[in-house]
């Protein structure tokens, strides 16, 4: 199983979004924060979501804090936060971006 991100059960995203990673100096949290500009939920007018999902062989990680971006009152772009908790989060949520990456044809870069 390739990795994915859904906002509707089922649906793989197909928009690459940008991903700016945030962490405690101590590394016991951090926070990743997607950005979609235009993506297929937005283009098919299914402003239904519930959530992102990110998928991979592991299983499941998900946020329900997920908000919509408008410009001149029509939807734009999707905005969504995923918050680790631990170091563990960490590690397992840089597990799902490198498979993300591997099967998007990704790379990484340090700001």
């Amino acid at each position: 199983m390739s990795a994915a991100i859904q906002f509707i059960r089922g649906v793989d995203e197909e928009v690459i979004p940008d991903v700016r990673l945030t962490r405690a100096v101590d590394g016991s949290t951090g926070r990743a924060i997607f950005v979609f500009e235009n993506p297929d939920i937005v283009q098919e007018g299914k402003l239904n979501v519930t959530g992102m999902y990110l998928l991979d062989e592991e299983g499941e990680l998900s946020t329900i804090d997920v908000n919509a971006k408008f410009i001149n009152g029509k939807p734009h772009a999707i905005e969504a936060n995923y918050d680790m908790k631990s170091e563990e989060d960490w590690d397992r949520f840089m597990r799902f971006m490198n498979r993300y990456a591997e099967s998007h044809g990704l790379g990484f870069s340090k700001s």
